[in-house]
């Protein structure tokens, strides 16, 4: 089970620093499929910049603590990053966004990184050889 939590962390870390360099490399192309209606322009599309940037953070940090064996601790983590994809959810539900995309990506995203949080906050220790 141990394997398969560190293969579904390392997706997980993959994945928001894909999106998060979508952002920066395409923030407009990438705002379009995240299901809101519309997006900010002209000097309003910075925030979209720093949306990537943050995503970029929130991997690295998953990935450092990944890295330096601190699992008990990434579980807590990404327990705490599932606020940002039930935050989109319901920004994209608030804002009459597409629904499919609502449930179908943030929420699905949300639960999938709630499941690998509590896969890691439930390990034991491996016993030390003697």
């Amino acid at each position: 089970m141990k394997r398969f939590t560190t293969v579904l962390t390392v997706l997980s870390g993959l994945f928001v620093l894909y999106i998060g360099l979508i952002y920066l490399l395409d923030p407009q192309g990438a705002a379009a499929g995240f299901g809101l209606p519309s997006w900010p322009e002209h000097e309003g599309t910075g925030f979209l910049t720093v949306k990537g940037g943050r995503d970029i953070g929130c991997g690295l940090a998953v990935f450092a603590l990944l890295l330096t064996g601190h699992r008990k601790a990434l579980g807590w983590v990404l327990l705490a990053l599932t606020f940002g994809p039930v935050t989109d959810m319901l920004t994209v539900l608030g804002n009459h966004g597409s629904v499919g995309t609502a449930y179908g990506v943030h929420g699905l995203t949300a639960v999938a990184v709630a499941l690998n949080a509590a896969l890691l906050l439930r390990e034991r220790p491996t016993p030390a050889v003697a």
